[in-house]
């Protein structure tokens, strides 16, 4: 068998609400989502969710090899790309050829992808992450409690610009939680977004413990600053997680080696192979892993095969236009179906009929990092502002 060809698309998340982070929010709520989908010469096809940036120079070190070597062409991935860069939006292309490649060996192999890595369980514990910033205080009400019903007792908000705020909201948040449970406490997070320098950080995340009690806080300062993380696990109850925006082992291992995180966190755009190594890193120092995303599936596959996953993020209760996947959400937790490969079907007449997606950088989105980050004195409201469209063929 030999890999042939590639096709990009680019499909849309419809959140049907405004959704963003203290850098800002997609007021829409429509997000572009790429795809790439691996063909070979036998005509079985693999998907992987990820960004196309330089794909055609990333596939030139797949094209005409057995895509069952996958790890191997993984690394050829990132030999090929060295000089160019293999960080940011390029390795996000990489982690989507390589997620489309373990595709294709589990198709092969004639099993579920969790099945082919040595997974036992296919039950991948998850927990709340509405992206919720924007929403007032009954928005944020109705979509936890919608949460609840699929029994996740944990959850992730998007804070940090107001201390007043993130309190009531954190607070509210755990009642709702609280009422759908079984009286167990329920586990709270709070995602910054790398808004903060370390003395914020301390005193806002301090603040907040004096009447809550936060699992984590996430990404408080830059996503490379080990000695800044180092300080605010020193200065706060709460864990410190980081690791969605970092790409490769270099940039996880002076973090990790430092004591200076405590969930090491991969994000799903960045492949299959990336998470097992990252992985298996943190479990050498004994860390847990949690993989993040809004379509988390090749790594919720992935963390049924190691042994230090603690959770992982679940977004939308709904996958994006034309995709189907092979799971379910049910009493706090990803189901895994037993579809061979991914189990992701991607229908390309509903991704070809979309003809309106939203532009790729807009002034005030998430993307986009604020001229003050870092450097607020004062609370500020939440971002709530029109967003703009593209009409693109």
């Amino acid at each position: 068998m030999r890999i042939t060809g590639f096709r990009a698309l680019t499909t849309v998340q419809e959140w049907g609400r405004p959704i963003g982070d203290a850098n800002g929010v997609h007021a829409d709520g429509v997000v572009r989502m790429p795809i790439v989908v691996v063909e070979t010469d036998e005509g079985v096809t693999g998907v992987g969710l990820g960004s196309h940036v330089l794909a055609e120079t990333v596939f030139a070190a797949l094209e005409g090899e057995d895509p069952r070597g996958v790890t191997a062409l993984y690394d050829r991935m990132l030999r090929r790309m060295f000089k160019a860069g293999h960080a940011g939006a390029v390795f996000g292309t990489i982690g989507a050829f390589d997620t489309a490649l373990w595709d294709i060996k589990a198709q092969l192999a004639g099993e579920p992808l969790w099945r082919l890595l040595g997974g036992r369980d296919r039950r991948v514990p998850a927990y709340a992450s509405g992206l919720d910033i924007a929403l007032d205080d009954d928005e944020l009400a109705e979509l936890y409690r919608t949460y609840a019903g699929h029994g996740l007792r944990a959850a992730k908000l998007k804070g940090g610009l107001d201390i007043d705020r993130d309190r009531r909201r954190l607070a509210l948040v755990r009642d709702v939680l609280l009422e759908a449970g079984d009286g167990a406490r329920p586990g709270l997070m709070l995602d910054v977004n790398e808004n903060w320098t370390r003395k914020q950080a301390v005193r806002h995340v301090g603040e907040l413990e004096r009447t809550l009690d936060l699992t984590w806080v996430e990404e408080p300062v830059r996503r490379w600053d080990v000695d800044g993380h180092a300080a605010v696990g020193r200065g706060v109850r709460a864990s410190v997680a980081t690791g969605e925006n970092l790409t490769g082992l270099e940039q996880h291992r002076p973090l990790i080696a430092a004591g200076a995180v405590d969930i090491v966190q991969t994000a799903a755009g960045w492949g299959i192979t990336h998470f097992l190594r990252v992985a298996a890193l943190a479990h050498a120092y004994d860390l847990p892993v949690s993989p993040i995303g809004t379509t988390p599936v090749g790594l919720t596959h992935a963390a049924t095969a190691v042994p230090n996953h603690l959770v992982s993020e679940l977004q939308d209760l709904r996958p994006p236009v034309g995709l189907t996947v092979d799971h379910d959400v049910e009493d706090g937790a990803f189901v895994l179906g037993d579809r061979p490969g991914l189990g992701i079907l991607v229908d390309e007449e509903a991704i070809g009929a979309l003809d309106v997606l939203p532009a790729e950088e807009v002034r005030t989105t998430p993307g986009v990092r604020p001229e003050r980050a870092g450097r607020r004195h004062l609370a500020e409201p939440a971002p709530r502002r029109p967003g703009l469209r593209a009409v693109t063929s």
